[in-house]
């Protein structure tokens, strides 16, 4: 988290697991150092990545483990489940760690007993724990509804987490509540690649005007034309409060 602005830029790069070898995470190390260059304040990465190598040279950036997988083949992509510890991401040198919870998946429950274990590790540790908190499953028939999304992000805050990722909700005033009924920070999620640049900017925009803590981007960001350029928009956004016009200037530099 810039300790200026209060707000983060996160791109997540985890999808390598759930989904494979998608466009632009091919060369991890290469995307990794992309988006260190325009200025993200962390990436989140499963082990094996870390493991391997993820960084080649550079501006530094913070590093978020995520500790759960699944995957599109699987019986169940919902299903959520634990493939790394705390112990594990404390050893690679992580800054934070992450989570991913279903809220209304066939295995909450089981989701929601790993969350409480794992925050209350983190706790033990002081390792920052970020959880990323959708409402996903045979009930919920909006994954953007205000009210489903609100409810998840204060399950997070009520389980443990220091900061929040959730869906957005699609206009200012909506999203307002959801930030301000949860007890800590809220940064909104990329989610599918969209139309056009102007739209992932705008939603970074409303996002940070409605009291969000920033955004985790990840397919707009490593699948674009120019992650540099992107990524300084972005930042510009969140931690620059610019409009989107100036931030869109970032993409022809």
């Amino acid at each position: 988290m810039n300790r200026d602005t209060r707000r983060m830029l996160i791109v997540p790069m985890d999808h390598g697991l759930s989904m494979g070898p998608i466009a632009g995470l091919e060369d991890m190390t290469m995307i990794v150092n992309k988006v260190a260059e325009g200025g993200a304040n962390a990436v989140i990465l499963h082990k094996g990545i870390v493991r391997s190598g993820h960084r080649g040279y550079g501006r530094d950036i913070g590093l978020i483990l995520h500790l759960s997988g699944s995957t599109s083949l699987g019986p169940d992509p919902l299903g959520k489940v634990p493939v790394a510890t705390v112990e594990e991401a404390i050893k690679l040198g992580a800054d934070a760690i992450s989570v991913h919870i279903n809220v209304g998946a066939p295995n909450e429950p089981e989701q929601l007993r790993s969350f409480g274990e794992v925050a209350e590790i983190c706790a033990g540790w002081g390792m920052p724990l970020l959880a990323m908190m959708y409402p996903r499953g045979p009930k919920v028939k909006s994954e953007h509804d205000p009210a489903m999304v609100a409810h998840a992000a204060r399950v997070g805050g009520e389980l443990g987490a220091d900061i929040i990722k959730t869906n957005y909700t699609g206009n200012i005033n909506s999203f307002k509540k959801v930030v301000r009924g949860c007890p800590v920070p809220v940064v909104v999620a990329g989610g599918p690649k969209m139309a056009t640049d102007r739209d992932v900017l705008e939603m970074a925009s409303e996002a940070t005007k409605a009291g969000g803590a920033g955004v985790s981007i990840g397919r707009n960001v490593f699948q674009h034309r120019n992650p540099v350029g992107m990524v300084r928009a972005l930042a510009k956004i969140v931690h620059e409060e610019t409009s989107v016009e100036q931030a869109m200037r970032e993409l022809k530099r």
